[in-house]
């Protein structure tokens, strides 16, 4: 019989009740939130699809909180950095690729709606707007629907520093607060509101807000996909236990611009970008997999050439995939019998089927 290690039986994600292939998918989710942020940012350069939000240096916060969380019962309100996120609630590249070539396969909004705007009902993942952090009070609002209904659920919302700023934020938490709801409030800190820097626009802690709404708030390493997944996992238990709403600030750092539409060195020097990038959560995690021995630079190497063919793959289709019809734009605006379609010819439906 192999005996393991005493390292090993100490190792961090065991200790957290993670098994190696929890490490191991954890992993895999950050690559390919990581190589799917890449190939956007290409096709976007190529004139391939118009715009993309990077979220390159947030993964491992986004995925240590998939983990911690229940994907079959729980709510979801990501906000549109969160591809590691989505991913690893059950999305996949082809989806988010229809969405970025605003296709009508799109599953999140049928090409109507910006990239990045996550959307899916079997998901339990909430429709969310351009507006930042209007998401944070539909996620108290489903917390509330959860006690109310006594549904063992949490709602979990996430939001950038500059979003902590906001009237909804400030709303949100303390409608929570009071009610003692199940809802986690995930400051995703990359140090930038666009193009201005976090001492500019929050004096002290996003963490220390909590303080006045009467729950904890929790700081952690948001390039650790350790550190994150622990404190979500508490929060959560916290939550379904009646103890009420957490915030949790991931504090990271945005590697890419805000968008391509921003050009970065404009507020920030390379050399800052460049000394934030040894932080980087994934390849942390490679290093500390490779420590324990539960992954290998050849199973790396196949990790790397399977996810780029699945990209390449999900963009070929999705570059492919039929274009939205000019009647297309009368869809989901009234609520229709099956017979009683709007078209381009007949743009306003009969008063029953308008009405219904």
């Amino acid at each position: 019989m192999a005996y393991e290690t005493s390292a090993a039986l100490n190792a961090r994600h065991r200790q957290l009740g993670l098994q190696d292939e929890d490490v191991r998918q954890a992993y895999r989710m950050m690559l390919t939130a990581r190589k799917y942020d890449e190939r956007c940012f290409l096709l976007q350069r190529a004139g391939k699809i118009q715009f993309h939000v990077p979220g390159i240096g947030q993964e491992a916060a986004q995925v240590g909180a998939a983990f911690a969380l229940d994907r079959e019962s729980d709510y979801f309100f990501p906000y549109y950095r969160d591809y590691a996120f989505v991913l690893s609630a059950g999305m996949t590249v082809k989806d988010l690729l229809l969405s970025a070539f605003a296709k009508p396969e799109d599953p999140n909004s049928g090409g109507r709606q910006m990239p990045a705007h996550f959307s899916s009902r079997h998901l339990r993942i909430i429709t969310g707007s351009s507006p930042v952090t209007t998401q944070l009070p539909h996620a108290v609002g489903f917390a509330l629907a959860a006690k109310m209904k006594r549904k063992p659920f949490v709602s979990f919302v996430t939001f950038g520093e500059g979003s902590s700023n906001q009237g909804d934020f400030h709303e949100g938490c303390n409608f929570a607060g009071v009610h003692k709801l199940p809802v986690i409030f995930m400051c995703e800190n990359n140090q930038y509101a666009i193009s201005v820097p976090l001492d500019k626009q929050v004096a002290g802690n996003v963490v220390d807000r909590a303080i006045g709404y009467g729950f904890p708030g929790v700081r952690v390493d948001g390039n650790d996909f350790f550190d994150v997944y622990e404190a979500v996992k508490a929060a959560r238990e916290r939550g379904l236990a009646g103890d009420g709403p957490t915030l949790i600030e991931a504090v990271m750092y945005r590697i890419h611009p805000h968008s391509t539409a921003d050009d970065d060195m404009l507020y920030r020097t390379k050399e800052e970008v460049e000394e934030n990038k040894k932080r980087d959560g994934v390849l942390r995690l490679k290093t500390y997999m490779l420590e324990q021995g539960i992954w290998s630079e050849e199973e790396d190497t196949a990790l790397h050439e399977a996810i780029t063919r699945e990209l390449q793959e999900a963009t070929q289709y999705a570059e492919r995939a039929p274009q939205p019809q000019p009647e297309d734009a009368l869809l989901h605006v009234y609520a229709l019998d099956e017979n009683d379609r709007p078209n381009a010819m007949n743009p306003n439906p009969s008063r029953r089927g308008a009405n219904a």
